[in-house]
């Protein structure tokens, strides 16, 4: 009897360890499985990183390329069809108005004003025949010895030589004209910035310098660099600083080290509708001609800001059919959309009028697949990320 029942217990206590295994197996099974649920449902949520709206910088400050040009630039072409008998001006001569930059030999010109001035001659000899013969006739015409229709006819000459003695005065003019063109000077002072032409040339008529090509080009190009004129185009969206007193800082490569100031003149008064652009001018003094026509420049425009609205990373915007919108998260964590009104938009930055506080905490970049209402993980913004942009705008 002793030995049945130390079987009997054995048998119960190894079933009550077999079973307190397997219980062991089935909880570190649920206990693994919740976990898995766990991490699921809190990789399911997605990571986000946040921005408060900023006030707007007291300054707006905008980078931009522009253009460099001479105050007046002239392109000089011919007026008389000839061969080049000599130039005087090179490239980068200084001139005074009225200075010989090139002489033009004009045989045919030549041939046609001294036509002209035989054609003068003739016509103001018949000019004086006519009146003769006009005195003589009205004369016989007050003794009845010719009829009144001849004299008529004689007044009608002298008219008519009259006229023909103008029209020829005036063609006179028009080659001497011309042959004073025989002699090419500068319209201005300032310096040579281009010269093509050549001795033995062939010039055209208000064609220029012709090449092998057909082709016309001017025979000298003369620019006035006391001052420059800087051309910039700015965007649409930031035109409004555009107003008297706005200076640039412009730098131009062959000087790294200078900064010219450049001052706000006009500005175009309509977009590109191409590029959405206004075309502006500044004034650049250049007493030392430092700064030459055709130079790039990189432009700083600088000007208050007055108008104390909100700004964001344009990043932030969620662009939706209605307009556009903003993810806000709550104090539990939970996106929601919020409607906003935007003003000015940049790369950087963007405007906004109405819906958001500087206590709002916005998602930048949201996910694309962000739903109203679905939990997220805020997580602090990578250095020199996020905020840096606004920082940046505020300067």
């Amino acid at each position: 009897m002793s030995i049945g029942k130390s079987k009997k217990m054995l048998l119960v206590a190894g079933s009550v360890v077999i079973m307190g295994w397997c219980g062991y197996l089935v909880g570190e099974r649920i206990h693994h499985a919740a976990a898995l649920r766990r991490t699921a449902r809190e990789a399911a949520i997605p990571d986000v990183m946040v921005i408060s709206p900023r006030h707007e910088a007291r300054h707006v400050s905008l980078e931009l390329h522009g253009t460099v040009e001479a105050w007046y630039q002239a392109p000089i072409y011919p007026q008389a069809s000839g061969y080049v008998r000599m130039w005087y001006k090179d490239y980068g001569a200084r001139v005074a108005a009225g200075d010989v930059l090139a002489e033009i030999n004009t045989p045919g010109l030549d041939a046609q004003f001294a036509q002209a001035q035989a054609d003068l001659q003739s016509s103001q000899a018949k000019y004086d025949l006519a009146v003769v013969t006009a005195q003589r006739w009205r004369l016989m015409g007050r003794s009845q010895a010719v009829s009144g229709q001849s004299v008529s006819v004689q007044d009608a000459n002298e008219k008519s030589a009259a006229a023909d003695l103008e029209a020829a005065r005036h063609n006179l003019d028009r080659y001497a004209a011309l042959e004073r063109f025989k002699v090419i000077v500068a319209p201005f002072s300032g310096v040579v910035t281009e010269r093509d032409i050549n001795v033995g040339d062939y010039v055209h008529e208000g064609g220029g310098n012709l090449n092998a090509n057909g082709g016309a080009s001017e025979l000298f190009s003369v620019a006035d660099t006391h001052q420059m004129r800087l051309f910039v185009s700015i965007p649409e969206n930031m035109s409004y600083i555009l107003q008297p007193g706005l200076q640039a800082s412009v730098r131009v490569p062959q000087f790294p080290d200078r900064v010219f100031e450049g001052k706000f003149l006009t500005v175009s008064g309509g977009y590109d509708p191409d590029t959405r652009t206004s075309v502006s001018e500044f004034v650049i003094d250049n007493k030392d001609n430092a700064l030459w026509p055709g130079t790039f420049a990189a432009v700083t425009l600088s000007a208050p800001e007055q108008s104390g609205h909100l700004s964001i990373p344009t990043g932030a915007l969620v662009f939706q059919e209605h307009g556009m919108q903003v993810a806000v998260v709550d104090s539990h964590d939970t996106a929601h959309f919020r409607d906003i009104t935007v003003g000015r938009m940049g790369d950087g930055a963007t405007q906004v009028l109405s819906g958001v506080s500087t206590g709002d905490r916005i998602i930048d970049n949201p996910p694309a697949d962000l739903l109203e209402g679905e939990k997220v993980h805020v997580v602090p913004p990578a250095a020199g990320y996020s905020n840096d942009v606004s920082e940046k705008d505020d300067e």
